[in-house]
């Protein structure tokens, strides 16, 4: 019975519900302490997100988006993730992502004073969750 092996999904960000659905079979994104999948039965626990990419498995159907800061909530049979920002491909615009993929590369490279590496490092991660979702 697939039934028996979904979860509910639920993506929010602050402009609009992203994503509902009560017949999710696995999510998968990174976190902080690195990249998690997650089946239902998982044990309920609260994680930190990290800029990546957001893939959703249904039975016959694979989505990604990339998602770039928030926490999840992850109950037994339901999880939800608040997020910053998160985004599908047809909604990424590849110029921007690569011109803030450079800008952030520039920015690690030069380590001038002013330069806020963990600023650059994140501003990176959500340039490459961006592009990589584009292929």
């Amino acid at each position: 019975m697939a039934e028996d092996r979904n979860f509910t999904l639920k993506i929010i960000t602050p402009n609009r519900i992203f994503y509902e659905d009560d017949a999710v079979s696995m999510v998968e994104f990174n976190t902080t302490e690195g990249e998690i999948g997650i089946y239902k039965r998982h044990v309920p626990t609260t994680v930190i997100i990290k800029p990546g990419i957001l893939t959703i498995t249904k039975e016959d159907e694979i989505k990604e988006a990339a998602l770039h800061a928030g926490f999840a909530e992850i109950l037994e049979d339901e999880v939800t993730i608040l997020a910053e920002i998160v985004e599908w491909p047809e909604e990424i615009n590849a110029e921007r992502a690569e011109a803030a993929r450079k800008r952030a590369q520039e920015r690690l490279q030069s380590k001038t004073p002013e330069t806020d590496l963990a600023r650059a490092e994140t501003a990176l991660l959500r340039a490459m969750a961006r592009i990589e979702v584009l292929k």
